[in-house]
This record gives structure tokens, sequence and C-alpha cells, in this order.
């Protein structure tokens, strides 16, 4: 009986390994190579515009401006308070919450690779990250500080006067604290908060044990499906505008800058990029998990209904976006 029941143990050990042998061929035999066509490493630096060049003077003013709450009306809110380093360089709540406790109408967006992006804000109200800084320190609902009152604040210490004299040494003007100035350093600054050398980014180079086999299985079904069509580029975003009727949101997104009809419910394609990190998602922060967004998108966008395997396998391809964060220290304010 010992022997039959160890050949039986043996024979049986021997199935499951003929069973289990037979199936993962046809995982590992599957190509994955041709994906490397579809998807783009991040660059190191997003474009840097002729009149706005970088230099190690302005990325710190730049930082500076960024963590600075004095150029806010109550004086304790900074952009940093809402793209807070911590969490993805977002909030994680559902809509930010600015001065007096005003709650906006959006979620915040992360400011990560934000430089490769071609449209800023949800609705592209700007082109560019220049355009984009100032709005927010003027917002009644955010900072709510007149741009003229944030110059006179900055203006009371000398420390900013050296530092705006060393960013910009060819300027001739008479008040080299003004806010053009303001809006570049702070551009600058963003543009070096890149993520490269994610899982996806070193397999896109070679590193064939980058992502596990489910992220692989889930590029795929990300590219196959369609999903690049939006979600392209370095960023994984096309910087455009689709209409997408998000559960719970009113807001007419585009349409409010434009006028156009064509613009009612659409919103520009947010970057995938660390999309782990930054939850909640949608333009009105109330999908909470990326389980959930997930299957929103198949249905909205795709017209489709992912089963659970695919929406794991999606997931996990999301998780292979996640970079190498910025590193950088927080500036001590004059």
């Amino acid at each position: 009986m010992k022997t039959l029941s160890g050949f039986r143990v043996t024979a049986l050990a021997a199935c499951a390994a003929l069973a289990f042998g037979a199936s993962a061929p046809a995982l590992a035999d599957t190509d994955y190579s041709q994906y490397r066509d579809v998807f783009e490493p991040l660059p190191a630096l997003p474009p840097i515009p002729a009149d706005n060049s970088m230099t190690k003077e302005k990325i710190e003013l730049g930082k500076m401006l960024f963590f600075e709450p004095r150029i806010s009306s109550s004086g304790v809110i900074s952009c940093a308070t809402c793209h807070n380093p911590a969490l993805g360089w977002a909030d994680r709540i559902p809509r930010a919450v600015g001065h007096d406790g005003q709650v906006g109408e959006r979620n915040t967006p992360t400011v990560l690779n934000s430089g490769f992006f071609t449209a800023q804000f949800w609705d592209g109200r700007e082109d560019d990250l220049e355009g984009q800084a100032l709005g927010p320190i003027q917002d009644a609902i955010e900072m709510a500080m007149p741009l003229e009152d944030a110059i006179e604040r900055l203006e009371e210490f000398n420390e900013y006067q050296e530092k705006f004299e060393a960013a910009y040494p060819d300027y001739d003007g008479d008040n080299v604290i003004n806010t053009d100035h303001v809006a570049k350093a702070l551009a600058t600054f963003q543009r070096t908060l890149n993520t490269p050398n994610s899982p996806l980014d070193r397999w896109l180079v070679g590193d064939e044990g980058a992502m596990s086999e489910q992220q692989m299985r889930g590029m795929k079904l990300f590219a196959d499906n369609g999903c690049v069509a939006c979600h392209a580029g370095p960023a994984l975003t096309d910087s455009n505008f689709h209409r997408i009727q998000v559960p719970g949101s009113e807001d007419e997104g585009r349409y409010l800058v434009t006028g156009e009809e064509s613009d009612r419910f659409a919103f520009k394609t947010p970057t995938l990029r660390n999309v782990a990190l930054t939850y909640p998602y949608m333009n009105n922060g109330e999908t909470a998990t990326l389980d959930e967004a997930i299957r929103i998108m198949g249905q909205e966008m795709l017209g489709m209904e992912f089963s659970d395997e695919e929406v794991a396998d999606l997931e996990a391809f999301m998780h292979a976006l996640t970079g190498d964060m910025p590193q950088f220290e927080i500036p001590a304010l004059p």
C-alpha cells in the first residue's frame, strides 16, 4: 500500500505538473513585444518653451512660490495645499477645499508630468503651465488673492527680491517681481515634477521582468480595446476633450469655456501616469476606486462591460504606471 500510495501521489503530482505545463506556454508564448510600438517611455523633461528657459535659479524660485501660503488671501493656502507631494501631488478628496472652506466644483488633478500636457485644467481653459499658474491664486474659491496684492506681499521680503533678480538677471524693467515672472517661475518648477522609470517605462526600454504577467495582460487589454486612442503619448493623455456623462455630475465641462454644443459634458483626458496614487477619480471626484473607474470608462467610452478578471488585469496595469516621485527639499520660506 505504501508503494501504491506513493505511486498515486507521484502520478497525481506528475499530472498536475503536466496540466500546469500545458497552460503555462499559452501565457509565456504571448507576444507582447508588438506593444512596445503602442506606448512611449516618459522623457526626463517635457518640452521647454523658448521664452521660459529652465535654470536652477528659476526652479528654486518657483518651488518657493509653490509652497508660499502668503500669496493667498487667508495666508494659509498654497499651491501645495491641493497639490500635496505626499498625496501624488493631488489631495485625495472628491473636490478641492479652498479659501474660507469653500468646496470647488471639480476634483484636483495631479500636477505630476503636467509639462507634457498641451491643455491645462479639466476644461482646457489654458494651453500651458504659464497660463495655468496664476489662475488658482486669484480664483475666489481657491486662494482668493488679487494678483496685485500677491505681488505686494512678495515685495515685502528682501529674500524674494534677491531670488527674482537671480532668476531673471537680464530683466531691465522697473519691478522684477511681477506676475509674468511669478507665472514663469511656477511653470518652470512644475516642469521638474516628472515621474519616469515606471514598470511600463522599464519594460519599454528592454527590462523584460519589469512588469508582472497580470500587468502585461492588462497592457494588452488596454491597447486592444482602444484605450490608447485617448490615453496616448508619453503622459498617457491626448490632452484632448471627450464627452462623458460621469455618474452624479452635472458639470458641463469644456462647454463653459467654448460655448460649443459639441463640448457640453466634455473634459480633458486625464493622465494615467501615477493613477493608482491620485484617487478619487473623474471630474467630480465621486469615483473612489480604480476598479469602479475602469468599469465606468468601459461602459461610457467603449460601450463594453469588462469581466471581473479583465478589470483586475487592467487595474494591475494601472499600477505599472507609477513612476519615481520627484526628489526635492521643501524650501525654507522667508
